[in-house]
């Protein structure tokens, strides 16, 4: 429908007489005239009038073309967003809540290679103009259902969308999914979107990706703004489980690449400095821009794949890494870690352990390789009497829970003092210089079972069965008490 018949052009005519007459009248209308204006009955037939001229302007592209309607949705798609989509002839028209086209089962087409398919499109556009499928304007492109497949060469294509021009049109994805494969063609995860808006921002005067999502049933949201003129790149992640904000500045101007990220864990920040190129990643992260209380670095090699992590700190959370909310612990119990391909290493020594002063000299040695993860070699001193080491370790998901396995060696220097400690009867005071014992810890239920104590190289039946299942009470108090009267049970056990 690309000519104007006698009747279109009378309609138009029309319509803009009728836009005059309402801009001039409706303000000077009083609500005590309106009665009198009801019960006139040249007003009521003006009104239906009205009323039935503009439902046949919004029903005008009811009869538009299919093919030529088609042929222009799809050109001006690819000029606002860059974007080749493919779809059929078929469109359904509707005018409620706004006039908008419905398209089922299309794709999207980049560089000769299909990356998307949708099930629904919904094309909203605007009212000022419907006289003519040319002059039809798009003011916002829905896509739901739609499955994305994307790899290393086109990963960034969420991110190149902002390169657009959101000024008068919106874009948004629903119930949709993204899934990321490898060389092989192989699914590593997917992305479930809830909800993805492409918008401009006035106040930032810059396009903004907001998207709120799903990835391995973790919910999070994702706030991106592009500052081209200043090749920077601005990113907010909200993971509101773990009360865990992270935003991100990226430089993306120069070859190495560089930025800052800001973490804000229940109240607490911290930062890290990075740089970035095509063959590694390095960082630094610490808690403070001056002073700082604990310093980090790390490096993640691509050709070939390894990383390591190192660090000092005067003192350590336990509850950052191991806690049962952690992030780190959410990760675990998803395995993706568990894979073949992860090489890594994690070294971090502390003086102190936040909220217990008795465990002092912490080394932390974990490492992934081939698939499994592990603390062996981890060390820590306890009241600077007994030396404690890890081995033979595996962190794992076992009937559904998170569990560390392994086995652990207690070096005893000074017995009397922990019998002191311990507040021990002195005729059930022998000395010990080795224990070691297998153990299982269940994170989410803080529970120690402890397997084959071995005191001086010798079983104990007694000591094992008063040492069996060992529960780790919420308040530091009740953790002390309770350890004391169980260890001084075992110790008369043991002592006979």
């Amino acid at each position: 429908m690309t000519k104007l018949n006698p009747f279109v052009k009378n309609l138009k005519i029309i319509n803009k007489s009728i836009n005059s007459l309402l801009e001039r009248n409706l303000n000077k209308l009083k609500f005590d005239n309106l009665r009198i204006l009801a019960s006139n009955n040249k007003f009521i037939l003006t009104f239906v009038a009205l009323f039935l001229l503009f439902i046949s302007y919004i029903l005008l592209p009811a009869f538009y073309n299919q093919a030529d309607i088609s042929k222009e949705l799809k050109g001006k798609l690819l000029t606002k967003f860059n974007l080749n989509f493919i779809f059929n002839q078929n469109l359904d028209y509707n005018f409620f809540p706004r006039p908008h086209f419905i398209i089922n089962k299309s794709s999207i087409v980049k560089n000769q290679k299909k990356i998307s398919k949708i099930n629904r499109i919904k094309i909203y556009v605007s009212l000022d103009n419907l006289f003519s499928t040319k002059n039809v304007d798009i003011t916002e492109v829905i896509l739901e259902d739609a499955n994305f497949e994307l790899d290393n060469k086109n990963k960034n294509f969420f991110i190149k969308l902002l390169d657009n021009n959101f000024l008068n049109t919106n874009l948004k994805i629903k119930e949709s999914n993204v899934f990321f494969k490898n060389i092989e063609n192989e699914v590593l995860f997917i992305n479930k979107i809830n909800n993805l808006n492409y918008t401009y921002d006035s106040n930032e005067l810059n396009n903004v990706l907001y998207s709120e999502n799903e990835l391995f049933n973790i919910p999070y949201s994702l706030k991106i703004i592009k500052y081209e003129d200043e090749k920077k790149l601005y990113s907010k992640l909200n993971l509101n489980f773990a009360k865990l904000q992270i935003k991100n500045i990226h430089n993306f101007d120069d070859r190495v690449k560089s930025g800052m990220t800001t973490f804000l864990f229940n109240k607490e920040k911290s930062y890290i400095n990075y740089k970035l190129n095509n063959n590694y990643f390095e960082f630094d992260f610490y808690d403070e821009l001056d002073q700082p209380k604990f310093l980090y670095n790390g490096k993640l090699n691509f050709k070939p794949f390894y990383s390591f992590f190192e660090g000092t700190s005067e003192e350590i959370n336990f509850s950052y890494f191991f806690g049962s909310n952690s992030v780190i612990t959410e990760l675990l119990k998803t395995e993706i870690l568990n894979n073949n391909n992860i090489n890594f290493n994690l070294n971090i020594n502390s003086n102190k352990i936040q909220n217990n002063s008795n465990f002092t000299n912490l080394q932390l040695k974990s490492k992934i390789q081939e698939g499994l993860i592990d603390v062996d070699e981890t060390k820590i001193e306890w009241k600077n009497n007994i030396n404690a080491k890890l081995i033979n370790t595996l962190i794992h998901v076992k009937n559904g829970k998170l569990t560390l396995e392994g086995r652990s060696v207690l070096n005893i220097s000074n017995s009397k003092k922990i019998y002191q400690y311990l507040l021990t009867p002195k005729n059930f005071r022998k000395n010990i210089k080795k224990i070691d014992f297998s153990f299982s810890y269940i994170f989410d239920e803080k529970m120690l079972i402890l397997q084959d104590i071995m005191i001086d190289g010798k079983f104990n039946k007694k000591v094992n069965e008063r040492l069996n299942n060992i529960y780790l009470r919420d308040y530091d108090l009740q953790n002390k008490i309770y350890f004391k009267n169980l260890m001084n049970d075992a110790i008369k056990a043991y002592a006979g």
